[in-house]
């Protein structure tokens, strides 16, 4: 069952990138207490997610935050290796948490995991953007296709705060 407006986010554990190496991070680390937009893309530097996805969230972090929102965060079933070289390619550092779900754990609890494996991807988070607010989602917008960059866009979810 896919997680909706009005339920609190499965308690799972991201890798994040720190100066000490990969660091383990809980949902509740990341969301409690907090208002956190969090973007989940299929995969780093693919495309539609490089392209046409994350630059609009790392370029409007400011706006976000003078509608309420105390981070902004990026999640992929990824390694977090490869989120935080994703991370410097954008620009991304200090203004956006890469959230690593290397074993999909998040996506499959929030019912927000595709099969990619037509692709030879794998299990992969689909494209959605949800603001929780101290655990509990407040916003959700997923998109039909993984290629797709609508409801979910930065620009789509500045208009929905």
């Amino acid at each position: 069952m896919t997680i909706a407006v009005g339920d609190r986010l499965p308690q799972t554990t991201f890798r994040v990138l720190t100066d000490e190496g990969p660091t383990p991070r809980t949902t509740d680390d990341i969301f409690k207490g907090r208002r956190v937009l969090l973007v989940g893309v299929p995969g780093a530097f693919t495309p539609a997610c490089h392209r046409n996805h994350a630059p609009g969230f790392v370029a409007n972090v400011d706006a976000f935050k003078a509608k309420g929102i105390d981070a902004v965060a990026i999640t992929s079933v990824n390694d977090v290796f490869v989120l935080g070289a994703w991370a410097k390619a954008l620009g991304a550092e200090g203004k956006v948490e890469f959230l690593s779900d290397g074993n999909a754990e998040f996506a499959r609890a929030t019912g927000l995991l595709f099969d990619g494996s037509g692709f030879g991807l794998g299990p992969r988070s689909q494209r959605y953007a949800l603001v929780a607010n101290d655990g509990v989602v407040e916003l959700l917008s997923v998109e039909e296709a993984a290629g797709q960059v609508q409801v979910s866009s930065a620009e789509s979810i500045l208009e929905n705060l």
